[in-house]
């Protein structure tokens, strides 16, 4: 009774005190912009990005870089309300309608559910000899994350804004293809012009082989990491299509059963018969799919 006692007492002076992670129930400003994503489908590597474009002089790494780009999930309600303005955020959460600009970055749910899974077993949130088959089994019912499932979490940003003004969608593929091309949309959505040059520095400094070389120095001091096996890298692949070779038949069959029409919709092929359509796609999918909710 009395630790309970304390633990009660603790939480109401951290939020008396501003010292709680407020996560949704952030304080937004008008001027604010969400990175938001699904977790595993490149979130950190395109704060990396932005941080790398926003912040020239100053080098961006695995310890500062919730501060240049926060997370209301991990950092406190006081160092929100006194970060720079305007500040870019990142987000986990499905459709809020206060966020007024957002670079959404969709990824495959075939290799978001590769990445999920060797990076719960990294830091122990899944057991270790969990199979992959188990594990997409829960994951398309969303019991292995907090922000609710792939279709879900996606899917809510994807009716209420898509083609809206302040809202940015990006596939993760077609940033790693295209990376300039991809961090110059989102300077725009940023109101920054910057030139090519400070475009291609800032990929640069955020590609995956550099940032692979920062977590083998920064592993043990990042939050993230640093309670976690080491034998797991966070930073793995940062390709597109592992899920080919990295998951069985029944699992991509799944994942394809559960979202088949918002994959499609967001270009995705399908592997399985049960994915499959026999007619051919419409020639917008995407508009295809949102008319046919919205009926």
């Amino acid at each position: 009774m009395k630790n309970r006692a304390f633990k009660k007492l603790s939480y109401r002076l951290n939020l008396l005190f501003g010292r709680s992670a407020p996560g949704n129930s952030l304080a937004v400003m008008d001027d604010d912009t969400f990175i938001a994503s699904y977790p595993k489908s490149g979130n950190t590597w395109t704060r990396f990005l932005v941080a790398n474009l926003i912040r020239p002089q100053q080098p961006v790494t695995f310890l500062n870089i919730h501060e240049i780009v926060p997370d209301p999930d991990s950092q406190s309600r006081n160092f929100l309300r006194n970060c720079p303005r305007p500040r870019v955020i990142k987000s986990h959460y499905p459709f809020d309608p206060r966020y007024k600009r957002v670079i959404s970055i969709v990824r495959d749910p075939r290799d978001v559910a590769l990445s999920q899974y060797h990076f719960q077993i990294k830091r122990a949130l899944v057991r270790a000899d969990c199979t992959i088959e188990d594990y997409v089994r829960q994951f398309v019912t969303g019991h292995t994350c907090d922000y609710g499932s792939w279709g879900q979490n996606v899917g809510s940003w994807l009716i209420a804004r898509y083609n809206s003004p302040g809202f940015l969608l990006l596939r993760y593929e077609d940033l790693i293809a295209h990376p300039e091309e991809g961090l110059g949309k989102m300077a725009e959505l940023l109101g920054l012009t910057p030139d090519r040059s400070a475009l291609e520095r800032a990929v640069a400094l955020s590609s995956a082989d550099n940032m692979r070389k920062l977590e083998q120095q920064q592993a043990g001091k990042w939050e993230m990491t640093k309670a976690s096996r080491k034998d797991i890298p966070f930073v793995r692949s940062a390709k597109a299509g592992g899920w080919e070779s990295g998951l069985p038949r029944e699992a991509v069959a799944l994942i394809e059963q559960a979202w088949g029409p918002i994959m499609r919709a967001l270009g995705y092929q399908m592997a399985t018969t049960t994915g499959r359509e026999s007619d051919p796609p419409p020639a917008n999918p995407m508009e295809a799919l949102l008319n046919n909710i919205r009926m």
